[in-house]
Parts: C-alpha cells; sequence; structure tokens
C-alpha cells in the first residue's frame, strides 16, 4: 500500500515539474497531472531498462520520471495539433 502511494506522490511532482517546464494548455488538474507522471515514470523506466541504465524491478529516478512525463506531452501536443 505505501509502495502505491509513494509512486502516487513521485507522480504528481514529476507531472507537476513537466507542466511548469512546458507551459501551455494541457489537460486536467491533480489528477490528470498525477497519471502523467505515473505514465512518465512507467515509459522512463521501459526505455532505461531497454538501453541498459536499469535492472529489472528498479524503478526510475524523479528526473527521468520527469523527462518521460515530458515526452508524453510533446506527443499528446502533435496529436491534439493534428486532431484539430
Amino acid at each position: 500500500m505505501l509502495h502505491f502511494l509513494w509512486m502516487c506522490l513521485i507522480g504528481l511532482v514529476a507531472g507537476a515539474i513537466a507542466k511548469l517546464l512546458m507551459p501551455g494548455k494541457d489537460p486536467g488538474g491533480i489528477i490528470v497531472t498525477m497519471l502523467l507522471g505515473i505514465a512518465g515514470s512507467l515509459l522512463a523506466g521501459f526505455l532505461g531498462r531497454a538501453v541498459g541504465w536499469y535492472q529489472a524491478g528498479e524503478g526510475a529516478g524523479l528526473i527521468l520520471s520527469v523527462a518521460g512525463a515530458i515526452l508524453l506531452l510533446i506527443v499528446y501536443r502533435l496529436f491534439r495539433r493534428r486532431a484539430a
């Protein structure tokens, strides 16, 4: 249970930092920001394991979690721009 709460807290921080570094009109409030940070962390962990930076079962750090969230925001904005 504590692992899930810790993941949500780190996800919230990573998502908030990513949104601060990439200002613009993005959806959501605190829940979407938290989910963005968690998804960024999962993406960073997956890519880090593929490159060899992380071992299996090892989570991504805060900096790469923010980088993953920024990457997800970039992809979101590209799809939103094409749809509009």
